[in-house]
């Protein structure tokens, strides 16, 4: 069956639906015929890439941002987990932050994402599960394909959610981070590690606690710049609980991974982990960033679904 393309026009503030033409005309001309869908709601595009992976197509390409694979992925992991055949997948990238491309070494041009595609070659990447409390109160499970994070992370979602996106993925995310900080507590989270079968007890205070499957989240922060997404570890990240303007200064050095040097940043590998928040009081202002999703709050229980996908990477 051909490719399905699933397109997402609200990615890059409308951009990606206004150019949608020229877009579907270059990726044709690279791929060959396609089919290309554009999503209509938020959580549409885990419908499409789950029925795409029923239909039996080989190839589900993603063109958006990171919550747009973040969908697409959510859609091919719910088929694997019921047994089916897993399309490959390809990534597009035209949102804000481009972190999960980062990563991966893509270079952020089209032609580049469209011949990464072409060439057939493909990289076997981890996805993380997490099993969480919604905004609703209700139970939730999600993948994610990039890093999940508690803390700031999430309200840089809320505020990015609210901004234009005119500025440009890293300017919109830098000014985010900065709203995000001014409101942010230091969260107390008990922690169960496990680690190649065998579980350790550990006590974090941090203003953001990431769980890293990739190298970079927030528009470019190198978070974890240990990580690969096909050992089959995460890297915990904890940023210490510093006051905030020390926390903004030296979060600085995020963007070129120096940060991990740091005295009061924590880093260690684990396969699963659960967290649960002491202080209950800060829960609005400790969310969820679910490969730059607000999805929901502690607790939280992740697992590792080891080469779970293949990721086009040229």
């Amino acid at each position: 069956m051909r490719p399905l393309v699933i397109l997402n026009p609200n990615a890059q503030g409308g951009g990606t639906g206004r150019r949608s033409a020229d877009l579907a005309r270059v990726i044709a001309h690279h791929l060959g015929e396609v089919d290309i869908v554009h999503t209509e709601r938020v959580r549409h595009a885990v419908e499409l890439a789950e029925h795409a992976a029923d239909e039996g197509r080989a190839t589900v390409v993603a063109v958006g941002g990171d919550g747009t694979i973040h969908e697409v992925v959510n859609g091919l992991m719910r088929a694997k987990e019921r047994g089916g055949a897993t399309p490959r997948l390809g990534i597009v990238g035209q949102g804000t932050g481009g972190d999960f491309r980062r990563t991966l070494g893509l270079e952020h041009r089209l032609d580049r994402y469209c011949r990464a595609i072409a060439s057939g070659k493909t990289r076997e990447v981890d996805v993380g599960r997490a099993s969480f409390r919604g905004h609703g109160g209700d139970d939730e499970t999600a993948y994610f394909i990039n890093i999940l994070s508690v803390g700031l992370g999430g309200l840089v979602d809320r505020y990015i959610r609210e901004s234009t996106r005119a500025l440009g993925g890293s300017v919109t995310y830098f000014t985010a981070t900065l709203r995000a900080l001014a409101r942010s507590e230091v969260g107390v989270v008990a922690c169960r590690v496990y680690h190649h079968s065998e579980a350790r007890d550990v006590r974090l205070s941090s203003r953001t606690i990431a769980i890293c499957n990739g190298r970079y989240f927030g528009g470019g922060m190198e978070v974890a710049p240990m990580g690969e997404v096909d050992d089959g570890l995460f890297h915990i990240v904890s940023l210490g609980d510093a006051p905030k303007l020390e926390f903004f200064v030296r979060s600085l050095s995020i963007y070129r991974g120096k940060h991990i040097d740091h005295p009061r940043v924590e880093v260690f590998p684990c396969d699963a982990i659960e967290l649960r928040l002491e202080n209950e009081r800060i829960a609005e202002e400790f969310p969820l960033d679910v490969d730059g999703e607000p999805l929901g709050r502690l607790p939280l229980r992740v697992e590792m679904v080891p080469r779970a996908l293949d990721v086009f990477v040229g």
